[in-house]
């Protein structure tokens, strides 16, 4: 969790402090000839104006110095003081060096997912993509939202997705992706324009409200555009329509510890020996009990249920249909041809 208002006032607070601080030492000890210990001590006494005696008579320059430094350092003094005592009186001292320490983890992140907003879309999206064992940083404005979920195993950005600086705290430029589930459609659109102005090659997803907006948010740069409401009530027809239907695909989960899971694999992914082969060459079947229901080409197109004599091209997809077990061990098998 980051607080940019809040935490941003303790930066400068804290600098500040500093600056006087060296500008006093370096100025005693230049012009005074003072010791690091001695320019220190009337640094501090200058700043504090608590009118402790000097440590030598001080020289006309030096005299003029104190006066500069006094007036310089009043008002600054008087802030960051009263910054920082509003921190530790508010307990948020703790709160920010452990944010820090949080959010510094972002910088060494890469293809990372960016979620926009944390309602119970976000929530849902998070908790699925960390099923993924995916690295997720949320952006979200209210506070008190980030506080009540500050165990999740994410991280918080606070702010406004639409700055270019909070998205950049976010890690805009080595994202693998970005998702905005905000519930207003404008929102989202300029989340999108943001996004797509600092990272061209960033996959954007956006949630819409209303079809007029699908047709803008593409334009503005978004690469999918998903309504929740038409998603879900095409859903419940289908609980109407073909319930056993809908109720199968409804456990057919993209990971997880239950049900069945559907998962991709890239081909370019796998050992050299597989790549330009058949699908029936890798016999995925025969070793885990895992089907291949899917078949993406290069070229985009899809192919339901592909035939054994399917090549799998380099940048071709597979799409494989098992139980947890079976899927685990498809993994294992690519796993072990990775080694030798």
């Amino acid at each position: 969790m980051f607080k940019t208002g809040q935490n941003l006032n303790l930066i400068i607070a804290l600098s500040l402090l500093l600056l006087i601080g060296f500008t006093g030492i370096a100025g005693y000890m230049a012009i005074e000839g003072y010791t690091l210990l001695e320019a220190s001590y009337m640094t501090v006494i200058t700043v504090a104006t608590v009118g402790f005696k000097e440590v030598h008579p001080l020289s006309d320059p030096g005299k003029v110095f104190t006066i500069i430094l006094i007036i310089f350092s009043f008002s600054i003094f008087a802030y960051s003081l009263s910054t920082i005592t509003s921190y530790l009186v508010e307990g948020r001292i703790k709160e920010f060096f452990k944010n820090n320490r949080k959010t510094g983890g972002i910088t060494k992140m890469k293809d990372h997912i960016i979620i926009v907003g944390f309602g119970r879309n976000g929530q849902q999206t998070a908790h699925d993509l960390l099923l993924l064992n995916k690295k997720v940083v949320i952006i979200e404005k209210s506070h008190e939202l980030i506080v009540a979920h500050e165990k999740e195993k994410v991280i918080f950005v606070e702010g406004d997705a639409t700055e270019d600086e909070i998205l950049e705290m976010a890690g805009i430029q080595k994202a693998g992706a970005l998702i905005s589930t905000l519930p207003i459609d404008a929102d989202n659109l300029y989340v999108v324009l943001t996004a797509r102005s600092l990272n061209a090659g960033l996959q954007i997803i956006s949630r819409a409200s209303h079809d007029s907006s699908e047709r803008k948010l593409i334009t503005a740069g978004a690469s999918h555009v998903v309504m929740p409401e038409k998603v879900g009530g095409t859903f419940m027809a289908s609980l109407v329509a073909k319930p056993d239907l809908a109720e199968f695909f409804h456990h057919l989960s993209i990971e997880g510890n239950e049900g069945v899971n559907l998962v991709e694999v890239v081909c370019s992914d796998l050992p050299s020996e597989f790549q330009d082969r058949t699908i029936h060459d890798m016999s995925i079947r025969r070793l885990t009990g895992a089907n291949i229901v899917g078949f993406r080409t290069p070229e985009g197109q899809y192919i339901i249920n592909p035939p054994g004599e399917t090549v799998m091209a380099k940048n071709a997809k597979l799409f494989v249909l098992g139980t947890p077990d079976q899927i685990e061990n498809v993994k294992e098998i690519i796993r072990q041809k990775h080694k030798h």
